[in-house]
């Protein structure tokens, strides 16, 4: 079996330059079904042998944050059968993941606002993170029912209560401030961002996160994509210069 280090260097991957953060966009799964006349909801549960594969490569290379946007604020638009179905993967896919998760030290985190799911969901999730937070090794942060826009806006009501109540003054609140008060107050900012699926915008996802963030956009399908794919955007990306607004 070829190791971590062989493969990096497949890709001529400096170890020592990873993106320490990479969030992603898994876009794709119902175009993938729809190409191949099956139900949407097949698209999706295809897409977990790609999440699957993309986990083990970045915790085999030592990445330390990996975002995966798995359900927006604007996915409940879509039909009920559908929210349905995704509902029921998630709650299957915790139930059969989690443990070897557990085993290889994965840590796993959520962001978005997660009352609206349904109970079993919630507790699935609670569960998930509960059994894996004091491991060290990656972390992946899933957005479910996650948008920027609303994060922000309830990052602002927040601080908006505290200056209403006298606990904060306008004239402390920064850049870092705010950050304070979004769901990755304790994760830092994507290093790269990949979307898969063709399509090239941000979907509201992370989108105060991603100020200086590289992007990298795959025509591939979320359930066609994998750890060599991964390696690939990883090695584009050490390729780059990254300047921050300077010269």
């Amino acid at each position: 079996m070829m190791t971590s280090n062989e493969r990096l260097g497949d890709f001529n991957i400096n170890k020592e330059e990873l993106p320490k953060h990479i969030a992603i966009i898994m876009d794709g799964n119902g175009r993938w079904a729809k190409k191949r006349n099956l139900p949407r909801t097949l698209g999706h549960r295809s897409g977990i042998n790609a999440l699957r594969d993309i986990i083990k490569t970045a915790s085999n290379i030592d990445v330390n944050h990996l975002s995966l946007y798995a359900f927006s604020t604007e996915n409940w638009k879509r039909p009920q059968q559908e929210v349905t179905a995704l509902m029921k993967l998630l709650i299957e896919y915790l139930k059969k993941e989690v443990k070897e998760l557990h085993k290889n030290n994965v840590r796993i985190n959520t962001i978005g606002d997660i009352t609206k799911f349904p109970p079993e969901a919630q507790e699935e999730i609670h569960q998930a993170k509960e059994l894996t937070k004091n491991n060290m090794g990656l972390t992946v942060n899933i957005a479910l029912n996650y948008g920027s826009r609303d994060e922000i806006t309830r990052g602002v009501k927040d601080i908006c209560r505290k200056v209403a109540n006298k606990e904060l003054c306008i004239e402390d609140i920064n850049e870092s401030f705010i950050a304070e008060y979004l769901d990755t107050y304790n994760i830092p900012d994507p290093d790269l961002l990949i979307r898969t699926g063709g399509e090239y915008r941000l979907s509201n996802f992370l989108m105060w996160q991603l100020a200086y963030t590289e992007l990298w956009f795959a025509d591939t399908y979320w359930p066609d994509f994998n750890g060599e794919d991964l390696l690939k955007a990883i090695s584009d990306f050490q390729n780059r210069q990254r300047r921050f607004g300077a010269i």
